[in-house]
This record gives structure tokens, C-alpha cells and sequence, in this order.
């Protein structure tokens, strides 16, 4: 397993502002994270897959 992308790192990835990721979350959209003490963690490999079956 790689390192986990931050928001920032998804937030480049999708070309979207990182307040969208944090809407997104709140609205239960977008690709699933974990949460790690305070701060998200994403999987490369789910990002890219629920981008894939948008």
C-alpha cells in the first residue's frame, strides 16, 4: 500500500477547491475517506475509482 492522499492531494486530483471535498462529506458525496486523529485520509485507489464511475 502507498501513502494516503490528503485533501489537498484530492482536491488537485479532481481540480475542485478542498471546501468542495469538505461539502461533499457533509452531504454524503464524493469519495469515501477515513478519518486519522483530525485530519482526512483518502485512498488513491477509491478516489480514482469513484471518479472512474462518475
Amino acid at each position: 500500500m502507498g501513502r494516503l492522499w490528503t485533501v489537498d492531494d484530492v482536491a488537485h486530483y479532481l481540480g475542485v477547491p478542498v471546501k468542495t471535498l469538505y461539502d461533499w462529506r457533509t452531504r454524503n458525496y464524493g469519495p469515501a475517506c477515513k478519518r486519522v486523529g483530525k485530519h482526512l485520509r483518502y485512498r488513491p485507489e477509491v478516489v480514482e475509482a469513484w471518479f472512474d464511475a462518475l
